[in-house]
């Protein structure tokens, strides 16, 4: 299977495209890595292809803050509407810079 590569980077904010929540990307998988029950529980006329990166997010909508697993098709950018209002931000990140995340490299003290 050829592996394409990822359209956004660990520190892009993004929104879903069906769903109202936005968040900060903290892991990349370049392809499906989540169990076949979480897929199987996608209903069939929405589930995303396997083949394609799926995103980890910070995320967020206008009641709670929560960790989302999301595939490459249901993202677009969302860095104009500004920093994610996430608890663990601060965890992954140094700060917000020109529209994306600065990662917290692990030599950070």
């Amino acid at each position: 299977m050829l592996m394409r590569s990822a359209r956004y980077r660990i520190g892009d904010v993004v929104r879903h495209r069906r769903y109202p929540f936005r968040g900060v990307i903290v892991d990349v998988d370049p392809e499906f890595a989540n169990t076949e029950e979480w897929w199987q529980s996608i209903p069939e006329e929405v589930r995303p292809s396997k083949d394609q990166p799926f995103y980890h997010l910070l995320a967020e909508n206008e009641q709670t803050a929560y960790a989302a697993y999301v595939s490459e098709q249901n993202l677009l950018p969302d860095a104009e509407a500004g920093p994610v209002n996430h608890p663990e931000v601060d965890d992954y990140f140094v700060g917000f810079d020109d529209g994306r995340y600065v990662f917290r490299s692990e030599d950070v003290n």
